[in-house]
């Protein structure tokens, strides 16, 4: 009985195949992971990018009102101008600020 114990592998072959196509699956689905997350990145950019875009200008005009009788107004109203003018960062303009490599020096020997 303990030889037949010894010599029967039917368990572990499964075993092996389990732990082999369960590990091709997670690092399947890392990449995966990986490619969808660069998607969406790239996506919410452009939506980045399209409300950058938009002109955000308005103006409206005044009015008045004259009296009846004689000079002069009733009432009157001043209109408003709103000038949108390009930000820093509108259309992908921002630049990461990173040091340039240095070499090292040499060590010094206290």
């Amino acid at each position: 009985m303990f030889t037949e114990l010894m010599n029967d592998e039917a368990g572990f072959i499964v075993s092996a195949e389990l732990v082999l196509i369960a590990t091709i699956l997670v690092i399947g689905l890392i990449v995966g992971l990986s490619e969808v997350q660069h998607a969406i990145v790239s996506e919410l950019n452009d939506v980045g990018d399209a409300i950058g875009t938009l002109n955000q200008s308005y103006y409206y005009s005044g009015f008045s009102a004259k009296k009846s009788q004689g000079y002069g107004y009733k009432s009157y109203a001043r209109g408003s101008v709103f000038q949108d003018t390009t930000d820093e960062c509108d259309n992908n303009q921002c630049d990461i600020s990173c040091d340039p490599p240095t070499a090292e020096g040499p060590k010094q020997s206290w």
